[in-house]
Formats: C-alpha cells, structure tokens, sequence
C-alpha cells in the first residue's frame, strides 16, 4: 500500500506508524464524564468501508498525516495533515 503524504509525495507504508482511528483528534472535554473518556479511551469501531485514520510519517518527514482509506479494498482517496483537519468533524 502506498501512502501519499502531503509533504514527501506517494510513499511505501512501510515509511509510516499507524496510530489508530482519526476520531481521537477530537478529544473530550476535560469534565465530559467518566464514560464519555472510557468509550474515547478504550472503545473502537471496526468499520466496513471508508474511514479516517491517523498515520505518522516517522520515516519521512515526521508529519501526523489523516488518511481516508476503505477498510475493505484498502484504497485510499485522500490525505491531509492532521494539523489541518483537528478540529474537523468525522
């Protein structure tokens, strides 16, 4: 799989570090409440199709990257820096 990072270009997987689903860009209020941090802390959905990511680009140029790949075919149809999409809605 090829990943194209916004700053170096089309690059191997193997340059990034998976660090899991994109939603953990938007954080919880400090006093949201105990169950609100434990499903953003512990509780993951395992979607079939498209789904925002966050990869590292730790090989490269140590960018947070969001990729937007389906679960499926593992296509990806879109890359930005997660500096530019905190914030975002999902």
């Amino acid at each position: 799989m090829r990943i194209k990072c916004p700053i170096c270009g089309d690059r191997d997987m193997r340059e990034f570090y998976y660090q899991g689903a994109a939603v953990m860009l938007d954080r919880p209020a400090p006093g949201a409440g105990d169950q609100v941090w434990d499903d953003y802390l512990h509780n993951r959905d395992n979607p079939a199709g498209d789904t925002r990511e966050l990869w590292h680009h730790g090989a490269g140029c140590s960018e947070w990257v969001v990729v937007t790949r389906n679960t499926l075919t593992h296509q990806i149809s879109h890359t930005a820096l997660a500096r530019d999409v905190k914030g975002a809605s999902s």
